[in-house]
């Protein structure tokens, strides 16, 4: 087992950066939170375990920006809702590995095709090629039947980045809140990130495009029992028309089009977004 003690100096040694002040050897572990975060995330952005097209989303997901106004410092225990690939991963493991807790809650593993089985495998084989920043992070499910994916009342943010489009088609977005709700501890913050639709424009339940309604994930998250707390316009892109002839995938990085109109949609970049910060109340 790594110790606290030691990891700063793993992550520094791994990420082929010097230590920061708030992070030398003799330092307590449980004062690498005094330091502000973004002095924290510099060195792990800058890190030689992200690879060039994951920096080079920096820009459009503003990782910094996004994660102070959701409040995440080391010494939390924060649960990010299907990471996928992992973007997120690869910034807060190793913010949190030596103090804190990362869950990172994927898709739920029972029942699941053989595609959803081949991507946790790969997550789990990413986490494992790097103990030195992932060595206390935490994997469980999350799914319909999975709800209960940490005790209930454990843990002090939830963040979820454009996924509420894939829960509203499937079904269960409601549960998926409420699920969140139950997660956190009385005033923890849920973080939300979504592609955001056009408000003109009427809601399909099912959110085919990947574009919803800002006020739609308030209501899901208000029906839910949280109060909205703060809205911010860090991952907004008013060059986004939200028309594309295959939604949100159009855009990059997902690029369905290909080479069809390939320089229109990088021009526009990636979608518009909101992101919500929402409280559980203390009562």
């Amino acid at each position: 087992m790594i110790s606290k003690k030691t990891v700063p100096l793993l992550l520094a040694a791994a990420l082929s950066l010097p230590l920061l002040p708030a992070q030398a050897a003799d330092t307590p572990a449980t004062q690498v939170a005094a330091a502000p975060v973004r002095d924290l995330l510099a060195p792990i952005l800058a890190g030689d375990h992200r690879s060039d097209t994951n920096k080079a989303r920096d820009q459009w997901r503003h990782p910094v920006e996004t994660l102070e106004f959701f409040g995440v410092e080391p010494g939390m225990s924060v649960v990010e809702i299907w990471p996928g690939g992992g973007w997120y991963t690869e910034v807060l493991g190793p913010l949190l590995n030596a103090n804190g807790r990362y869950i990172a809650a994927a898709a739920d593993p029972n029942g699941a095709s053989a595609n959803t089985l081949a991507a946790i495998q790969r997550f789990k084989d990413k986490l494992a090629a790097r103990p030195d920043l992932y060595a206390n992070t935490q994997v469980t499910g999350f799914g319909p039947k999975a709800l209960d994916f940490v005790p209930a009342g454990s843990v002090d943010r939830v963040l979820t980045f454009r996924n509420v489009h894939n829960w509203m088609g499937a079904g269960w977005a409601e549960d998926a809140f409420k699920a969140m709700f139950k997660a956190l501890k009385p005033g923890g913050v849920l973080g939300v990130v979504e592609h955001r639709a056009n408000k003109d424009q009427p809601q399909d339940p099912k959110a085919p495009t990947g574009y919803v309604r800002e006020d739609y994930v308030i209501k899901l998250a208000t029906d839910a029992g949280f109060k909205l707390v703060a809205t911010s316009e860090i991952n907004s892109n008013p060059r986004d028309t939200k028309d594309h002839p295959k939604g949100v995938w159009t855009l990059p990085p997902t690029l369905t089009l290909k080479d069809q109109d390939r320089d229109k949609y990088l021009a526009i970049g990636e979608s518009d977004r909101m992101t919500l910060r929402f409280v559980k109340p203390a009562n």
